[in-house]
């Protein structure tokens, strides 16, 4: 193979890194979690939720717009947590940029999900998580 073709080769292969931002929404003493829907990728897995960041927006700015579009709410930031990065597959790579929350207006309704309830810290652990949510799970309850 020339070594252009190598060159592009590899670069073509590489994962494609997603930047996703998540809301832990916090109200008393739960925390609400999502469950995914059949039809979206990783069924019925739990997720704190949360949506990909579009071009020329700030993490803040697109979590507060999936979550309205989501979940019908507004959400008031509290605090960042460290980001976390998941290789689904070859080509897919996220990284995670959770934020703690909590609810400012509006009415829940479900956009995507199949349900959603509010869980303590303990009930968390006892979810099936989607694999790129666990470390930020784990991190969350370590300064809980």
């Amino acid at each position: 193979m020339p070594p252009r073709a190598v060159k592009r080769l590899a670069i073509l292969s590489q994962p494609q890194m997603i930047q996703v931002t998540c809301a832990i929404i916090e109200k008393d003493g739960k925390v609400l979690c999502a469950q995914r829907s059949e039809k979206m990728r990783h069924p019925l897995k739990w997720e704190f939720p949360g949506g990909k960041l579009e071009p020329g927006e700030t993490l803040a700015a697109c979590l507060k717009r999936e979550i309205k579009e989501e979940l019908g709410l507004a959400i008031a930031i509290r605090e960042q947590l460290p980001a976390s990065q998941h290789t689904y597959s070859p080509t897919k790579e996220i990284c995670l940029h959770p934020f703690i929350c909590t609810i400012q207006a509006g009415v829940i309704y479900l956009k995507e999900h199949k349900q959603i309830a509010w869980f303590t810290l303990n009930e968390l652990k006892t979810l099936d998580w989607a694999e790129a949510d666990i470390p930020v799970l784990k991190h969350y309850l370590s300064i809980k």
